[in-house]
């Protein structure tokens, strides 16, 4: 069973910093101005060790309102809460606040603890006690035991460690899975040692001299050192209270709100789809692109709620939103966040993340965009994992998307994931393009780019009807940059197996595709072979037969010579020199001849075997070496050794 984490929460003054001492010896205000004015500021920390042999770590938070940022920050990690409620006071404006942000961040368990029995009657402690019974009604609090203690006179603390071992014992804690996550909530340098964080670790394990990474940065540091309630570790798991030393990264490197966490476990983002609740003691209705507080793990951003499908949204409905922030931050989904309003600064709302990588803002223009937010969204609320899987894949397009994306979208790794994958995979309903990248993509994103493949060879073949196709890239291109190669080549793959399309060398086209000339371009295709043939060696310029054959158009001309080119019957020597084949071959035969008989020729050799001027022997020459029939050695050509 993994450490749990208990958290405390209530108004200021309340006794809960009082409450950790008893239980625990442990002064959890360590700073001067937190001893000066008798308040926590900043988040403290303690352990306690059960009579049952496990020991927790326990969280103290702020209850000042103005250091309600800080209290969230504890909140994120937290197994159970110990609600503290004055028995003087009962319950406070910062009671109900610490209370919706524990709700919104989904803690599930707690105590409440009434504290300060000493200063009140023992019919006002009944009363209190009626308060609180009906203040938790209906929420996760409602069946917990509520426990009169008083910290100054000892009464009542054996009874809450005695709840705390039985809680213990009764309940598994099982390890949270996945890649390593620690949302930092401190920062300092030890000399000696360099930069050390702190945080409650979420999610996997970690081991001394293993490189984690400071999200949403791209820094990079090496596990030095790990202390646990301050003792030296090798390893650190899920649940623990946690230091960590880092080696190559600077303290002025780090903030908190930062996620220190396995290297590409996370995502930065700017963009959040996520299910909102608009507190119903909220006065009037929130507008949309409202600026708010987002109160992330252990990170403060500025930013604003997108509604998706409407302008306002009323106090109590809960919703899909998406959030645009100011800055990018590194969640999961599931991860649960506070919304506090911008200013004056109160907490508003909160929610989980559903999809922890919008890829793009939402559009809401239309009837058929708020119609579209409506349905992604109850997907991504009610669907199941194949569902919210098929999702992705049909949000990312023809760019597919790998293992690696899918696990964190998802928040599912390693064989989670691919038990979770088996049920699309087997139904087809998404498909592997590449199985050395595990790269993914919705089958139906596939039949629909290989549609767009056939209708882009139609369109092809129509406007150019005297090419015999086009090479791959030409073809991606005509059908968008945005479509991944992997999928493109299993589209084009998959068409070539079933016959569709046939590649012949680095031609791709359909397969029922047959270049067919018309009258004219027959004619055309005759004459130029006849004016090829008829200037024999001295071949003619690609510009002399431009003008030769100036009552065609140039686009014709270019085609019939590329299509003469494709079938061979004219060899291009150059970029400007084209021979009849049967020619060019007769040529190629005399100069093999005299290389057979003499061992070598030169330029001027040449020339005399042919009569050509330096215009035509240079590039015939260089064609011969092209061919690899010879090879230029110096100023002369030899023969090579296979001919």
């Amino acid at each position: 069973m993994r450490e749990i984490v208990l958290g405390t929460a209530g108004h200021v003054d309340h006794g809960k910093t009082s409450l950790i001492r008893a239980l625990t010896g442990i002064e959890t205000d360590r700073l001067k101005e937190e001893k000066k004015r008798g308040i926590t500021i900043e988040l403290g920390f303690a352990h306690l060790d059960l009579p049952c042999g496990h020991r927790i770590g326990i969280v103290d938070v702020p209850g000042h309102e103005k250091f309600v940022k800080n209290m969230v920050a504890g909140v994120t990690g937290m197994d159970l809460v110990a609600f503290i409620i004055a028995a003087d006071e009962g319950i406070m404006p910062q009671t109900v606040e610490h209370f919706e942000i524990c709700r919104l961040l989904g803690v599930k368990q707690g105590m409440i603890i009434l504290t300060k029995i000493d200063m009140v009657e023992e019919d006002w402690i009944d009363m209190v006690q009626d308060e609180i019974r009906e203040f938790c009604e209906g929420s996760f609090l409602e069946e917990a035991p509520i426990l009169p203690v008083s910290s100054t006179t000892g009464t009542g603390i054996d009874k809450v460690l005695e709840t705390l071992d039985d809680f213990v014992r009764q309940h598994q804690f099982n390890e949270a899975f996945g890649p390593f996550r620690l949302p930092v909530d401190r920062i300092f340098a030890m000399k000696g040692f360099g930069s050390v964080v702190t945080g409650t670790s979420i999610s996997g394990r970690t081991n001394i001299g293993e490189e984690l990474r400071l999200y949403p940065s791209q820094n990079v540091g090496k596990v030095r050192g790990i202390q646990v309630h301050s003792e030296s570790v090798d390893t650190v798991e899920a649940g623990h209270r946690t230091a960590i030393n880092l080696q190559g990264v600077d303290t002025s490197m780090i903030e908190r709100g930062m996620v220190l966490a396995t290297p590409g476990a996370l995502q930065a983002n700017y963009m959040l789809d996520c299910q909102f609740l608009y507190l119903g003691s909220n006065a009037k209705a929130l507008k949309h692109r409202k600026r708010v507080r987002v109160h992330l793990g252990t990170a403060e951003i500025i930013g604003r709620i997108s509604l998706i499908d409407r302008d306002e949204l009323e106090p109590g409905e809960e919703v899909g939103v998406q959030l645009l922030l100011e800055k990018p931050v590194a969640v999961w989904p599931d991860d649960h966040f506070v919304i506090r309003s911008y200013s004056p600064v109160a907490t508003i709302g909160g929610g989980r993340v559903l999809g922890n990588i919008s890829p793009r803002k939402r559009k809401r223009l239309t009837d058929a965009d708020r119609a579209y937010n409506v349905e992604t969204f109850n997907t991504l609320i009610e669907g199941d994992l194949t569902e919210r899987c098929l999702l992705f894949l049909k949000e990312s397009g023809a760019k597919g998307l790998t293992f690696d994306d899918l696990a964190i979208r998802l928040g599912l790794f390693g064989k989670h994931l691919k038990k979770a994958l088996t049920e699309p995979l087997s139904t087809k309903k998404m498909v592997v393009v590449d199985s050395a990248t595990q790269r993914y993509v919705d089958v139906q994103i596939a039949e629909k780019t290989k549609k767009e493949l056939l209708e882009a060879l139609v369109t092809y073949h129509k406007i150019h009807p005297l090419q015999t196709g086009l090479v791959r890239e030409e073809l991606r291109l005509l059908i968008g940059r945005e479509i991944d190669q992997k999928v493109f080549a299993y589209c084009l793959n998959e068409l070539l197996r079933k016959e569709e399309i046939v590649q012949e060398e680095s031609m791709i086209r359909l397969s029922g595709h047959e270049v067919a000339l018309k009258a004219d371009e027959e004619e055309l295709q005759r004459e130029l072979l006849d004016w090829y043939m008829s200037k024999g060696y001295s071949t003619p310029t690609v510009r002399d037969t431009m003008d030769k054959f100036s009552e065609y158009s140039e686009k014709m001309v270019k085609q019939v010579i590329d299509l003469l080119l494709r079938e061979g019957r004219l060899v291009k020597i150059s970029e400007t020199l084209y021979y009849e084949k049967a020619i060019i071959d007769g040529l190629v035969d005399q100069v093999i001849d005299v290389l057979k008989r003499d061992g070598e020729i030169d330029a001027p050799g040449f020339k005399n075997l042919t009569g050509l001027t330096r215009k035509f022997s240079i590039p015939v020459l260089e064609y011969i070496d092209r061919i690899k029939l010879t090879i230029r050695v110096g100023d002369k050509r030899i023969l090579r050794k296979k001919v």
